[in-house]
């Protein structure tokens, strides 16, 4: 509930927010909550993907690009995602979750998410960074096509790629379209 609470709320504040370019950095402003936290003090690994969403919610009021997509019909879903951890954030700490775009491969878009803070010398430190691989699909049925998405949005800037090894993690835990086609580890 409470995610629903911080989320509902940071959209609130998300249309109200300066507008950026749909390929600028995004920051979003958390603190840490009583609630975010696991039985060992820490914010919990799960929460962080939740607060990852909330940013690109973030991102896509702030660019402006949520009502272009509102008025298409289409929404955003996560294809795959990854997170690693640097240091762990605590109950009341305050911190900012910096996205962009990062780029777009032939069938979806990456976006980079770091969590960021001040250390003790007043300097911008990364505590977690996570990319996301994510589409766009039709209230109507079917995908948003990259060519569509970009005709919608406009151009991605000359020189926007996404690293070789983001492109290479995204092959390689990519499931395959049927389940009979996937291997189990179970049967």
């Amino acid at each position: 509930m409470h995610m629903l609470i911080r989320t509902l709320f940071h959209g609130w504040l998300s249309k109200r927010g300066p507008r950026v370019g749909s390929y600028d950095v995004v920051r979003t402003r958390f603190v840490t909550l009583p609630t975010d936290q696991d039985i060992l003090r820490h914010m919990n690994n799960g929460v962080y993907l939740s607060i990852m969403d909330i940013a690109r919610l973030d991102l896509l009021h702030r660019t402006g690009i949520w009502p272009i997509f509102t008025a298409r019909g289409w929404y955003p879903v996560v294809v795959s995602e990854t997170i690693s951890f640097r240091k762990s954030l605590t109950v009341g700490q305050r911190f900012t979750v910096e996205s962009r775009i990062l780029g777009f491969d032939e069938k979806a878009v990456y976006v980079e998410q770091r969590f960021v803070r001040p250390d003790a010398d007043g300097n911008p430190e990364i505590l977690a960074l996570g990319f996301i691989r994510g589409r766009f699909l039709k209230r109507s049925g079917g995908v948003v096509g990259i060519e569509e998405l970009l005709a919608a949005v406009g151009p991605a800037p000359a020189g926007l790629t996404v690293p070789a090894w983001l492109l290479e993690w995204s092959a390689d835990v990519a499931l395959p379209a049927t389940r009979a086609a996937a291997p189990s580890l179970w049967e």
